[in-house]
C-alpha cells in the first residue's frame, strides 16, 4: 500500500484481516515504527516513476494497490504567489498515483486482475477557492481513475475510487470539523473491493455533494461564493 502521508496501525490493520493478505505500507516518519508484525514497510517517493517501476518488480505478487498519497497546500488558484504549490499537488495527488497504476498494472494482470483503490476527496467535485489547486488535483485524479478503470477492465482489474470529507490524519490536524477515522475509510474501501463496487462515498457530506452535482451551480456554488466573499472581507 504505497502512501505519501503518515501510516498508522489503523490505516493498515483492516488489510491484515482480509484472507491472510500481507499488507505492504510506505511509512513516513517515526509512526512507521508502530506498524503491526506482518506489515512490510517499503520506501517510496510517489513522484519518482523510476522507483515505482522498481517497486513493481520487487512486489511481483501484489494483488491490491492502494494509492493514498496526498498533499494539500491550502492556496487559491489566482492569488497564490506562483504555480509551485499547484504543480506539487498535481505531482503527488495525480501523477504519482498514475505512475503507480502504470507500474503495477502488469503485476496485477499477471496475478489474476486484482484491484486498485485510489483515494480521492469530496472536493473532486467542487472547488472552494481557499484550496483551489488541491481541488484541481483531486478532480484530475478522479478523471484518471475513471480512465484507467476502462483501460484495465479487459485484464480483470477492479478500480475503486474512494471519496470522503475530512479524515482524522495529519493533513486535517488543524481542521475543526467532524472527521472520519482512517480505519473506517479503509474498511469501506476494502468492502467495496470484495463487493466489486467501483465507487465509495464514505460519509454523508460526500453523498450529499454527489447527489447535488447535476445542480451544482444552483445548490453548491452559491454557498461557496458567499463563504469566499466573507473570507475576503475578514482578511
Amino acid at each position: 500500500m504505497p502512501d505519501g502521508g503518515d501510516v498508522s496501525r489503523d490505516d493498515v490493520e483492516p488489510l491484515g484481516g482480509k484472507d491472510g493478505a500481507e499488507p505492504v505500507a510506505k511509512p513516513r516518519g517515526v509512526r512507521g515504527a508502530d506498524l503491526d508484525e506482518g506489515v512490510t514497510p517499503v520506501l517510496l517517493d510517489v513522484t519518482d516513476p523510476a522507483r515505482a517501476e522498481a517497486l513493481a518488480e520487487e512486489l511481483s505478487e501484489m494483488t491490491l494497490l492502494v494509492n493514498n498519497a496526498g498533499v494539500m497546500a491550502n492556496v487559491p488558484l489566482i492569488s497564490a504567489p506562483d504555480l509551485a504549490a499547484a504543480r506539487h499537488e498535481m505531482e503527488v495527488n495525480c501523477f504519482g498515483p498514475l505512475a503507480l497504476c502504470r507500474a503495477f498494472a502488469p503485476v496485477l494482470g499477471a496475478n489474476g486482475g486484482g484491484a486498485i483503490v485510489n483515494m480521492h476527496s469530496v472536493v473532486s467535485w467542487f472547488t472552494p477557492p481557499a484550496s483551489g489547486s488541491y481541488c484541481v488535483s483531486k478532480a484530475a485524479a478522479w478523471a484518471m481513475t475513471n480512465g484507467i478503470r476502462i483501460e484495465l477492465a479487459a485484464q480483470g482489474t477492479l478500480v475503486v475510487g474512494v471519496h470522503c470529507g475530512f479524515v482524522d490524519t495529519a493533513m486535517a490536524v488543524e481542521v475543526d470539523a467532524p472527521k472520519l477515522a482512517p480505519a473506517e475509510v479503509a474498511g469501506q474501501a476494502l468492502d467495496a473491493v470484495e463487493a466489486g463496487q467501483v465507487e465509495v462515498l464514505a460519509d454523508a457530506v460526500t453523498r450529499q455533494i454527489k447527489e447535488a452535482l447535476p445542480r451544482d451551480h444552483e445548490l453548491i456554488y452559491p454557498r461557496i461564493q458567499k463563504d469566499w466573499e466573507r473570507h475576503l472581507a475578514e482578511r
